[in-house]
């Protein structure tokens, strides 16, 4: 389980961004050229001055330290055993396992605490770890009325399962004693889609722990698809190396049909969010099959998403968090979605105006996704329009 307190590296930069990885317009630290795992990881490049990421384990105690690291060799060999190396080459193929079209939004919703009623969305995302016994290796619900009536959701509903979650949820999971059997009680649910854990891929640690997150990254994914359930790839990656790995696979793999991105955090974050979309972008247009993604957190980064993907679906955690908080969503005139404060009773039930949030998302992201479609179209035809007469002249003289 990833402690972040075993670590002190950020405490040792001026600027955490120095350790944004850029290969574009950084040289690889000079460590990487003779290093083992070049040809897998590609090397680091960014502002720090390290020989290379051997010098990110500055942990302070090393009995402790939970990254998957040289420095204790018998732990770094048991975890590398635990995955099968760090190459993506010998996880097991899955079937296919067909996926129908999701909305551009689908609310997540994390409890039923505060209402009475049952949301009316056709489409709800909840938690992978809310549905989980993870000490009992079962689901916490027998079947789809129990869990509809415990999250106050209509039993008819499709469910999207987010895998997202902080390190020691996702730890949990993978420490589980029968993942497979779990996940055979998940697809008896009719899931539409699941998203994987997203083991995080850090910037301030040895490459070889960001390597070994994304190799558990893929089994678990695989095992999902195994079991039957509609699964999306979470391509974490810190660098252009991972991303050209993760196209490199997908596009051997007609099974993966779907990614799954998370920007809430670190990825989101200023001009990082946009080095990841351009790579996103990129990805997409490696592989042959078109894919769809789903996002969680990001907005600006739908409308370059909606251009590279075949689908993009925003997993909205807006209309659940601002009904918690008593905040309404409300239009303006000129078309923007604002929050407006909306009080209620003590002890009076949220089901009202979760509703109403839910349903105001839902048709902001419609007229977002239309909106990035007719921008679309605008830009081809303007790239394809007849010359006039002024374009004539021009060439002429």
């Amino acid at each position: 389980m990833k402690n972040a307190n075993n670590h002190s590296l950020p405490r040792l930069v001026r600027n955490a961004q120095s350790l944004w990885d850029d290969a574009a317009t950084m040289p690889c630290s000079l460590g990487c050229v003779t290093c083992v795992d070049r040809p897998i990881c590609g090397g680091v490049h960014n502002g720090a001055s390290f020989f290379d990421c051997g010098d990110y384990c500055r942990c302070k105690d090393k009995d402790t330290c939970d990254l998957v690291c040289r420095v204790k060799p018998k732990q770094f060999v048991e975890r590398l055993r635990e995955v099968g190396g760090l190459e993506f080459v010998n996880v097991p193929r899955a079937q296919v396992v067909p996926i129908e079209a999701l909305p551009p939004m689908v609310p997540l919703i994390d409890h039923a605490t505060a209402r009475v009623g049952t949301l009316n969305s056709p489409i709800v995302a909840l938690p992978l770890y809310t549905l989980l016994d993870i000490d009992a290796g079962t689901l916490r619900y027998p079947d789809r009325a129990a869990l509809s009536q415990k999250f106050g959701i209509d039993p008819n509903a499709r469910l999207v399962v987010s895998g997202v979650a902080r390190d020691r949820k996702i730890e949990r999971y993978w420490a589980a004693k029968d993942r497979p059997a779990m996940l055979q009680q998940l697809a008896a649910l009719d899931i539409a889609l699941i998203t994987p854990p997203n083991f995080s891929v850090l910037t301030d640690v040895p490459r070889t722990d960001n390597l070994h997150a994304m190799k558990r990254i893929l089994v678990a994914t695989i095992e999902m698809m195994q079991a039957g359930l509609p699964t999306a790839l979470h391509p974490n990656a810190r660098t252009e190396r991972d991303y050209e790995r993760w196209g490199k696979l997908i596009a051997q793999r007609p099974e993966i049909q779907y990614l799954a991105f998370e920007f809430a955090t670190g990825a989101g974050r200023g001009e990082r969010l946009d080095w990841h979309v351009a790579q996103l972008t990129a990805l997409a247009a490696r592989v042959p099959q078109p894919l769809g993604l789903v996002v969680r957190g990001g907005m600006r980064a739908l409308e370059p998403l909606r251009a590279a993907f075949a689908s993009v679906t925003m997993i909205d955690t807006d209309a659940f968090t601002k009904t918690r908080c008593r905040q309404e969503a409300q239009f303006r005139h000129d078309g923007k979605l604002v929050w407006h404060k909306h009080p209620t009773p003590p002890g009076a039930p949220i089901d009202a105006l979760l509703q109403q949030n839910v349903a105001a998302l839902h048709s902001h992201h419609i007229i977002l996704a239309r909106t990035h479609a007719e921008k679309r179209r605008g830009a081809a035809s303007e790239g394809f329009r007849a010359p006039n007469r002024a374009d004539r002249q021009a060439r002429e003289g």
